[in-house]
């Protein structure tokens, strides 16, 4: 599967796609509602079908909620049933269940074979209107889902599901291999000794969002200087979140031009959060293996997690010899039975590169040890 995103041309005409947002939120609330009821009464879960049935009859009375197509209230209702599936089989791992939202901070709503025509160009059909968009690539492929985006600065977006098409793989080959290890004012150290610093965007920004948020919070509610205010709060976390996404990609395709295997160690990020909070929260680390692991299977490249409890800091990448404890202030140790001075990050990058190309099938984890040590 692809993703496509367009952004709409700002036009009046769009109100009545923010107006669907709108109702779309109503129907999801109102699901919510319905499933509670039906639990406290019987103390059972309310079919998706029997939800759907029933919506598709208060939809025929309410002419608010025809605007949002029968198809986007259906996938309000699947995915309603996922989140519950989700939180029946993961509750005890501090899943919730879904929750009410606020209508107007509701995002979108989601069409799959019917309620919407591309026309050719840029022109695109969504119920009864025809909108404009960046016709930024050709759609090539089987649309799967629409889906129409408001961004908190009320920018409508559109977002095509299509099948992936089959695009020729980028090749180049390096025949290298590294392991990198992630840090907080070291964003990644790699094996092969060079670092990468972190920019940490939103600390960079953090005096910005404090005189935004302290200008918003001395606004009265239903003044338009509110309004104001609230969208540019918005557009500050929107240029950090652009200004980092951008970051991401070019290092990504950075690393996958350097190296044929990148290893990696599996995070435990809601553990981070707890000890770091915001700093984790800026470096944003799911995102970019996200990114890292798209560009790399589109250039034929290989990623490899190893497990979290591998004790790649504590383990001399020299010898082998693992420490008992190590405290996260120590920067460097000197091991005990080879004598040799590591540095914390750069002797956990090696293990991590040693671990990671003898799961990838590149030798056992000594051979490995001794090829990046040469």
């Amino acid at each position: 599967m692809k993703t496509l995103k367009f952004k709409l041309y700002n036009h009046k005409r769009n109100r009545f796609l923010k107006r669907s947002i709108n109702a779309a939120g109503v129907i999801y609330n109102h699901c919510i509602a319905l499933h509670r009821r039906y639990y406290r009464m019987f103390k059972k879960h309310l079919n998706c079908a029997q939800l759907q049935a029933h919506i598709a009859k208060r939809r025929k009375r309410n002419p608010f909620w025809q605007s949002v197509g029968s198809q986007a209230v259906q996938d309000i209702c699947q995915r309603i049933e996922k989140a519950y599936q989700l939180f029946f089989k993961h509750h005890k791992k501090e899943v919730r269940p879904p929750g009410f939202k606020k209508v107007r901070k509701y995002k979108s709503f989601t069409l799959k074979q019917a309620g919407y025509k591309f026309l050719g160009g840029n022109r695109i059909k969504i119920g009864n209107k025809v909108y404009q968009y960046w016709n930024s690539r050709e759609v090539e492929g089987t649309i799967k889902t629409l889906t129409i985006k408001r961004t908190p600065l009320g920018e409508l977006f559109m977002v095509v599901v299509v099948d992936r098409v089959d695009e020729p793989e980028i090749k180049s080959e390096t025949s290298k291999i590294a392991g990198f290890d992630f840090g907080i004012k070291t964003f990644l150290t790699c094996s092969d000794g060079s670092k990468i610093e972190s920019p940490q965007f939103f600390k960079q920004s953090l005096n910005a969002i404090r005189k935004a948020s302290k200008h918003l919070s001395r606004k009265q509610k239903a003044w338009a200087n509110r309004e104001r205010a609230r969208k540019n709060l918005a557009r500050k976390h929107e240029d950090i979140a652009n200004r980092r996404s951008d970051w991401f990609w070019k290092l990504a395709h950075e690393l996958t031009d350097k190296f044929d295997v990148l290893c990696f160690e599996t995070l435990n990020l809601k553990g981070m959060q707890r000890l770091w909070g915001r700093n984790i929260n800026d470096l944003a680390l799911r995102e970019f293996l996200q990114i890292l692991e798209w560009i790399a299977k589109k250039k034929g490249k290989l990623l490899v997690y190893i497990d979290q409890w591998y004790p790649s800091s504590k383990t001399c990448n020299n010898c082998g010899h693992v420490l008992e404890s190590l405290e996260l202030s120590v920067r460097e140790w000197r091991c005990p039975s080879c004598h040799s001075v590591n540095g914390r990050d750069e002797n956990a990058a090696k293990n991590i590169c040693a671990v990671g190309a003898s799961t990838a099938g590149l030798g056992d984890v000594r051979q490995a040890r001794l090829a990046i040590a040469v």
